[in-house]
């Protein structure tokens, strides 16, 4: 067992979907976020990690690689990365070039985080696909982008790419399902558990990955399983505050079950949730935000602990969102002296 599994407080790190809160701009929600990403990176996070999505409304996350070299080249010290590049609707060659560009830029400070779902609409995906979402396609994309990002790429490869040649891409898994895992470990890679919004198999695939870890794989970059378990954040200064701020979160995933996205909305009493949103969609909204830490710091912190020693991950990845992009620094901020090990 590592010292991470005995140890409660495991390195935290952020995932952001650059979310448009009510009256914003995409230009400010850019903003909003590389304000985050420098926080995170002033406070001692691990990592900070930019999810694709299309068409999707009001977030500003769709061209995944420019953000992170924005991010990157705004901060010193933390871990850029995807959480993650949907395969689906890229050449894997591009991908190879985009992040072995980065690497070239921001040297081994970047992470390049693979997931198999579209991050879109059906239709939307058909203007996107350029790589099969099928399990063998999957492997047989990463293969390749190992073989091309490898020190010494085998003699006989049709096509070069370059830039990434010897950068040796830092890639993680993406999955919420027994799927995502197997994939994850038959690779030998780290495998990052979406848990904030799919939590119905995240034990169940968090121990598939660690029986069937194939450390031999010839695209093993880690000798050991590694986890990353995504929890949704919301802390204040005390828990009422941070109950009244989870309203915000509780508002979206409402809008994520009816297929009606909005703005991301003010927090709102459980009055007024009550007005705003049935009973029904709330209770589907709650479950798909059941692996959360809600409270003061005091709270956040035993909360994290609990999911740390049910899950023995490595690492935690936090989505939070505010309304008001402050908060949401002001987080990052109490997190940081709560947890003590940042900073």
């Amino acid at each position: 067992m590592s010292s991470a599994h005995r140890a409660p407080h495991v390195p935290l790190s952020v995932l952001d979907l650059v979310p448009l809160s009510e009256g914003m701009t995409m230009r400010d929600a850019i903003t909003a976020s590389m304000d985050a990403a420098m926080a995170a990176d002033r406070l001692g996070y691990e990592r900070y990690w930019f999810a694709e999505h299309h068409s999707t409304g009001h977030l500003a996350s769709s061209a995944t690689a420019l953000l992170i070299d924005r991010a990157a080249s705004m901060t010193e010290r933390i871990r850029v990365g995807s959480g993650g590049i949907m395969l689906p609707n890229h050449a894997p060659l591009r991908v190879a070039e985009d992040f072995g560009t980065l690497i070239q830029f921001h040297g081994d400070r970047i992470d390049l985080g693979l997931g198999r779902a579209p991050g879109t609409d059906p239709v939307t995906a058909q203007f996107l696909a350029r790589t099969s979402a099928e399990p063998a396609a999957f492997l047989q994309a990463v293969e390749q982008m190992h073989l091309w990002s490898s020190a010494a790429p085998p003699q006989g490869l049709r096509v070069a790419a370059d830039v990434a040649e010897g950068t040796e891409i830092p890639m993680w898994v993406l999955g919420s399902t027994t799927n995502g895992a197997d994939l994850a470990a038959q690779l030998g890679l780290p495998f990052a558990v979406a848990s904030h919004f799919a939590p119905f198999q995240y034990l169940q695939a968090i121990d598939r990955y660690r029986r069937t870890f194939q450390a031999d794989a010839a695209t093993a970059q880690i000798a050991e399983p590694r986890t990353m378990v995504a929890v949704n954040l919301t802390i204040g200064d005390t828990d009422e505050q941070a109950q009244l701020q989870f309203s915000t979160l509780l508002q979206m995933f409402a809008g994520v079950a009816t297929g009606a996205r909005q703005p991301i909305q003010p927090p709102r009493t459980e009055a007024e949730l009550a007005q705003r949103i049935p009973e029904a969609v709330r209770a589907k909204a709650d479950q798909m935000l059941s692996v959360r830490a809600v409270g003061s710091p005091a709270t956040v912190v035993a909360q994290l602990e609990d999911i740390v020693r049910t899950t023995h991950a490595d690492e935690l990845i936090l989505s939070l969102y505010a309304f008001n992009p402050a908060d949401r620094v002001r987080a990052l901020e109490l997190l940081a002296d709560a947890w003590g090990t940042l900073r």
